[in-house]
């Protein structure tokens, strides 16, 4: 069976435990020699599994980079290494090597190990030149290390030892036996191949087989499956001088019997097929609860939904307007049902944000390290989950958030002491549910946006008039989002371009999000994402104005008032609505849209339009509509904008009737 069908399931999981990997990395750098034992013993295991895995897909470059990393920790888990700066940049370095030797192995290109390998093979064994040590071939142990008997029979000896800490040693000898079936035949297997799955041995077994490879070649093989700590091809040496084996060794060795399998074509790739697994794993082996799913299957569920809820839509108004009770109640049951669909298939969806944000550590303590500078990195809310295809999208904006902090925000340590502050800055990654929404913050201790420095900027851009003497949290915002725009002095590798933040308002817009971001000169910044759970299915408020139909996102919506003439007002030029005790800018739908305003004699105590109480991260604001349509669960359709469109939308929907409405991107209002 072609090994490849196994190459995604094989990157996902190296992925996850390279991710792990780092994360121990970090902690080990934190606690140094006195907490090493867990972060090192972590480490081990990941590189171990990894190693496995790779030798069983047989990905040479990736399994020796991790035997190498493998020996390094060893020697650093019995004490022999101390852990300093120069071990920690080491590994470090090899968990990006091993990263890239992966994605690269599945990706059938190249990847340059030899740099990495040189330098953990000499500072494991220094003076000694691994390569050359481990290229001799087979482990010349003497036979009493031995203690499987010899089985009797036909065909070449080989004795096999597993590593002593080898997981589910029963399975990884019955992949490398089924490795050798590919080989040639596998004539007799001491202790039964049955044995072996149920892990009734020690640590070593040998077999007979029966091949036209090459004992070099069947050392090979057997080393390929894994977790092999010694191979030996070839009668022991007293059979080799024609002596007979033991009585004591004869009795118990079982006759000779043939595989319970038939051998492969010899060209096949020594990869576990299904059925392997399956039967390797036969033991004891405990039901699981999860099944990992493409990803693109659950996008068409949900592309499937999305028809099915439009379509519900339809049969309800169908149904209300031909008054048929026995066709009411169907449809109002298939419309829960498909509901009850809708919210499990947006479930099954659901990704906790740390899949995202565990990557972040590392990459704040390379960025500060770069610098020369010193910081406390700080997660929260990493349980709070996203619809996956979000999840995958807000990864970029943050990278840019937190290398702003870094390099703008967070000072030197020498120029935060002279500020009375810790020499270490305080950076924080946040996530946190409000209502259905997510808000993410990236927050900071540092010096703040200097907002003299912006304004001068803009002032030579010719952003603003000469004239403006200050901004506020609104007009920088729009000022720093502009594309090209930044104060930095030179250009470094994490920014300095003036893409930063027109990247995050830009990426976060079109998520249907929005950005805010305060600052305080000397106490810090903290930049506010705020995401609607999914991309695909919400439920909006459908507003009318003149004879189009537009729907505003629930999310958004705090109330809806009807307008009284009584209650507008004029303020600096501007309309606004006395709402109880707040007062509240005034936007009208027609305008925003380009229509023209509905005349209409309003008379004391009449009613007319509608006000629809927007809330924005830092402002509400009313939107005065001509009437309001109802409620609907609407599916999310994107569009690319027209050029020189309107940029209040943020997508749009088929409705009940099978009419098109924009979807308002509040987010927008000006």
């Amino acid at each position: 069976m072609d090994a490849s069908q196994y190459a995604d399931l094989f990157l996902t999981e190296s992925r996850e435990h390279v991710s792990a990997m780092n994360q121990w990395l970090l902690q080990l750098e934190r606690d140094g020699a006195a907490g090493s034992a867990e972060p090192v013993s972590a480490i081990f295991r990941a590189v171990h599994t990894v190693k496995g895995m790779s030798a069983t897909m047989g990905y040479v470059v990736v399994a020796e980079l991790s035997h190498e990393l493998e020996t390094l920790l060893d020697r650093v888990r019995r004490g022999e290494l101390p852990v300093n700066g120069e071990l920690m940049d080491l590994l470090f370095r090899s968990a990006d090597v091993l990263e890239s030797a992966i994605e690269g192995a599945v990706a059938g290109r190249d990847v340059s190990t030899t740099e990495v390998l040189r330098r953990l093979r000499a500072f494991a064994e220094p003076g000694v030149n691994v390569a050359s040590d481990r290229s001799t071939g087979s482990d010349d142990a003497s036979p009493n290390e031995w203690t499987a008997p010899a089985p009797v029979g036909s065909g070449t000896l080989v004795r096999i030892r597993l590593a002593p800490e080898t997981p589910l040693k029963g399975v990884r000898a019955f992949l490398i036996v089924q490795a050798l079936r590919r080989v040639g035949e596998v004539v007799i297997v001491v202790p039964p191949v049955a044995s072996l799955q149920a892990e009734q041995f020690g640590h070593d077994f040998a077999l007979r087989i029966v091949t036209t490879s090459s004992e070099a070649e069947i050392e090979r093989v057997t080393r390929g499956a894994g977790d092999v700590a010694s191979v030996r091809v070839g009668e022991d040496d007293a059979q080799k001088m024609g002596q007979a084996p033991s009585a004591a060794e004869a009795r118990r060795a079982p006759s000779p019997a043939p595989a319970t399998l038939p051998s492969d074509d010899a060209s096949a790739p020594a990869a576990p097929t299904a059925l392997d697994m399956a039967a390797a794993s036969d033991a004891g082996v405990r039901q699981s609860r999860h099944v990992r799913i493409d990803l693109r299957r659950l996008d068409s569920l949900m592309n499937l939904i999305g028809e099915l809820v439009i379509t519900r839509g339809r049969l309800l108004q169908i149904a209300t307007g031909l008054d048929d009770p026995a066709l009411a109640d169907s449809v109002t049951q298939a419309s829960r049902l498909i509901g009850d669909l809708r919210d499990e298939i947006m479930t099954s969806r659901m990704v906790p944000v740390w899949q995202v944000f565990d990557r972040f550590p590392r990459l704040v303590r390379d960025a500060s390290r770069s610098l020369g500078k010193r910081i406390e990195f700080t997660i929260e809310g990493k349980d709070i989950e996203l619809d996956r295809s979000m999840l995958d999208e807000i990864g970029d904006p943050i990278v840019h958030l937190l290398r702003n902090a870094i390099d703008h925000g967070i000072e030197a340590p020498e120029e935060r002491t002279a500020a009375g502050k810790a020499p270490a800055g305080r950076l924080k990654l946040s996530a946190a549910r409000d209502r259905s929404a997510v808000v993410i913050r990236v927050s900071d201790d540092g010096r703040g946006i200097d907002r003299d420095r912006v304004l001068a900027r803009a002032k030579v851009s010719g952003l603003v008039d000469s004239t403006k003497a200050a901004l506020n949290d609104e007009e920088l915002l729009r000022l720093i989002a502009r594309p090209g725009f930044s104060t930095a002095e030179r250009i470094t590798d994490l920014s300095g371009r003036g893409v930063g933040i027109d990247a995050v308002y830009t990426r976060v817009r079109a998520l249907g999000g929005a950005v805010d971001i305060r600052s305080q000169p000397g106490q810090g910044t903290t930049a506010t994402l705020r995401l609607p759970l999914t991309l695909a299915i919400v439920r909006a408020l459908l507003a009318r104005a003149a004879n189009e139909v537009y729907a505003i996102p629930l999310t958004h919506v705090s109330e809806t008032v009807e307008l009284q003439a009584a209650a507008l007002r004029t303020l600096q030029g501007s309309e606004v609505i006395v709402l109880r005790s707040d007062v509240l800018p005034v936007l009208r739908l027609r305008d925003l849209v380009g229509l023209e305003r509905r005349e209409v004699a309003v008379a004391p105590g009449q009613p007319s339009e509608q006000v629809v109480i927007i809330d924005l991260p830092d402002r509400r604001v009313g939107l005065v509509v001509d009437e309001l349509a109802g409620q609907q669960e609407i599916v999310v359709k994107q569009f690319d904008g027209v050029k020189d469109g309107l940029s209040f939308f943020g997508g749009a929907t088929i409705l009940g009737n099978g009419s098109p409405a924009l979807i308002v991107d509040v987010s927008s209002f000006p």
